[in-house]
């Protein structure tokens, strides 16, 4: 699996202060997992495990980090798939939302995936997360069904889940 051109520089996004560093996606290594875990733990209340990462960096999952200077403020897990890439983890850093990162990582990927010749970009994304949904739907993804019971939950209760889809081939 070839990674995004390193380091990929980055402009910040629209919404982020003109004084706000410029910032750059670099392929996440086993060695940047304490960081990515330490966000992971804040940003969930069921987090990605160390294993999980350790598996997609294995199989060779499209795995970036977006820095500033030397702090981590996000990173996304892609899956490629045949002409299809699926995102299986994006986030950004607690004290970074709200700030437009998200939508510069998602433009990343869907850039990496029209150079790989997939026609779609796919997620799943929990029902009780309007606003990510939000932050995808801006992007142009669009909601084409659901699956139930599907993320775990509080209580040993389960999460449906809103499949979601962007057409990064041209028409």
């Amino acid at each position: 699996m070839s990674a995004l051109p390193t380091p990929v520089p980055t402009a910040a996004p629209r919404s982020v202060s003109a004084d706000a560093p410029e910032a750059r996606l670099e392929p996440m290594t086993a060695a940047r997992l304490d960081a990515v875990m330490a966000i992971e733990q804040r940003a969930y209340s069921h987090p990605w495990s160390r294993g999980n990462f350790l598996d997609t960096l294995s199989a060779g999952h499209l795995a970036q980090c977006l820095l500033a200077d030397d702090t981590l403020i996000g990173y996304f897990v892609a899956m490629p798939g045949y002409q299809e890439v699926h995102l299986l983890n994006i986030t950004v850093a607690p004290d970074y939302q709200r700030q437009g990162w998200a939508l510069l990582m998602l433009d990343a990927l869907a850039l990496w995936a029209r150079g790989h010749q997939a026609e779609w970009v796919w997620l799943e994304v929990r029902l009780s997360n309007a606003r990510a949904q939000q932050v995808y739907l801006r992007r142009g993804f669009a909601r084409v069904g659901l699956r139930k019971r599907y993320y775990p939950a509080a209580h040993g209760e389960r999460e449906d889940a809103v499949v979601m889809s962007l057409r990064v081939a041209a028409p």
